[in-house]
């Protein structure tokens, strides 16, 4: 899927189910950066995991346990986290809710 627009407006990509009570859009992408919207519903799991991206993400709404580079927080809607590359991170949904992750470069795993 390639995304060639410069306005991205809701409902516009499907969501993609990933199960668990996890799902994902497709904000926009080029090969140096992908901004996703992730939805969770209440005690979904972002298994705890690493890859060579860089990644900042963004709570826009809901409550979550996240998990970086060992250090535990509770984040709410407005809070956000950045996790450097190879470093191990993991989100759990505590109240359902929404990320916006935005990763460098983009994830081409995500694309297959």
């Amino acid at each position: 899927m390639k995304l060639k627009k410069d306005l991205f407006f809701d409902g516009a990509s499907d969501w993609e189910d990933l199960g668990g009570g996890v799902s994902r859009q497709f904000v926009g992408y080029n090969s140096q950066q992908m901004m996703v919207k992730v939805k969770f519903e209440k005690e979904a799991i972002g298994a705890m995991h690493h890859h060579f991206h860089s990644q900042v993400t963004y709570v826009a709404g809901g409550q979550f346990e996240v998990t970086v580079d060992s250090q535990t927080k509770v984040l709410k809607e407005g809070d956000g986290f950045f996790a450097q590359p190879n470093m191990e991170h993991g989100v759990k949904c505590l109240e359902a809710g929404l990320l916006i992750d935005v990763f460098t470069p983009l994830r081409e795993d995500f694309l297959k």
